[in-house]
């Protein structure tokens, strides 16, 4: 093992400035296990995390190491951890693990309620956090897991389960009356699951159209599952029929564009991501003509369906969509990985700035 924890640390008022620290690494105590993140993934939907960390608690998963006070924190990603240390029975050296990581080499869980299929971090500063982020998914028993799908498992999982949720939050409230859905940031990865699994479930309901921006269009046009794809500067020219709109991108400029241009036929509006970071203003607080924006969170219809599905049901429902889907993706995305602090570094300022392509797929390591 290392002699140390390395971890890539930004400023929580000011995303560009980065830093990378290392803890000493820990010997687990009781009910302890030390994991070595090996991979994880970085994508737009990580700048999201960093954006509405105050807001949401995302700051709060994995502590910085001077604390929360001196101003820095941990991005969440979404990666793979292999047991290194272990004093829990049922986790044992090499047993594989997918779920919620910070930007580290290592990260020390005190587990709880483990048994063939995960267990749950059951550390005191998670606690009141969501569970669905504190839950760990053992790959040996995972149906869902394949070995050679590991970096579109990254990539696309949690976001797919946000595109998922998102067409069943609409299905579920009937469109809200509008028979038209619009995403911002069309290219982004949770929009273009959104995208297909309206284009796939619900044509016969609604159309979907993609906003992006002009050196995206051929990208989103051939992904095949938008109904039409608009320029930001051309949204006006959208017929002003009753309509959704599920903004990826966070704009305000962009936001608020769209709802003088639909007015009180704006059916719903709702914020998911926040792409566009430096022209963010996730959920909106100024006024706007049509329904004010709300900030769209997964876990809450997750819940929702926990209670109604059960968590049978909802993993055979995310586990038949999720398998056409990643089929499809698989050939959208190009795999790119990188090691390093350098590395973790140079990708995630490329992230940040939006200097990403669209079928760029980071896959990185510390």
């Amino acid at each position: 093992m290392t002699d140390g924890i390395q971890a890539f640390e930004v400023r929580r008022d000011a995303l560009g400035e980065t830093r990378l620290v290392t803890d000493p690494l820990p010997e687990p105590g009781p009910g302890e296990a030390l994991l070595k993140v090996n991979d994880f993934a970085l994508t737009a939907n990580n700048i999201t995390y960093g954006v509405a960390g105050d807001a949401i608690g995302y700051w709060k998963f994995f502590p910085p190491q001077g604390g929360y006070d001196d101003g820095w924190g941990r991005i969440p990603v979404w990666g793979f951890g292999d047991v290194v240390a272990s004093t829990v029975d049922g986790m044992n050296q090499g047993d594989r693990f997918y779920g919620y990581f910070p930007m580290a080499s290592h990260l020390l869980v005190k587990a709880e309620r483990v048994n063939d299929y995960g267990f749950s971090d059951g550390v005191a500063h998670r606690a009141e956090l969501p569970p669905v982020y504190n839950n760990y998914t053992r790959t040996s028993t995972d149906p869902a897991y394949r070995a050679d799908q590991e970096a579109m498992q990254m990539l696309f999982r949690p976001l797919f389960y946000t595109s998922f949720f998102l067409d069943d939050f609409l299905d579920d409230n009937d469109f809200f009356g509008a028979g038209t859905v619009v995403l911002s940031s069309a290219s982004s990865k949770t929009a273009f699951g959104l995208a297909w699994l309206l284009h796939r479930n619900r044509r016969d309901r609604c159309r979907v159209i993609g906003l992006t921006s002009p050196g995206n269009v051929g990208f989103v046009e051939g992904l095949g599952c938008y109904d039409q794809v608009v320029t930001y500067d051309n949204l006006e020219s959208l017929p002003k029929d009753p309509t959704v709109f599920v903004d990826m991108a966070g704009n305000a400029d962009v936001r608020a564009k769209l709802h003088h241009h639909f007015g009180d036929t704006l059916a719903y509006s709702c914020s998911v991501g926040a792409t566009h970071w430096d022209h963010a203003q996730i959920g909106g607080n100024a006024p706007l003509p049509g329904p004010q924006p709300t900030m769209f969170f997964a876990p809450t219809q997750i819940q929702k369906r926990s209670q109604e599905w059960g968590p049978t049901g909802i993993a055979e429902r995310t586990a038949a969509a999720w398998e056409p889907f990643v089929a499809l993706a698989s050939g959208w995305i190009d795999v790119r990985r990188e090691s390093g602090p350098e590395a973790v570094s140079r990708v995630y300022q490329e992230v940040l700035e939006n200097r990403a392509k669209p079928s760029d797929g980071f896959i990185l390591s510390l």
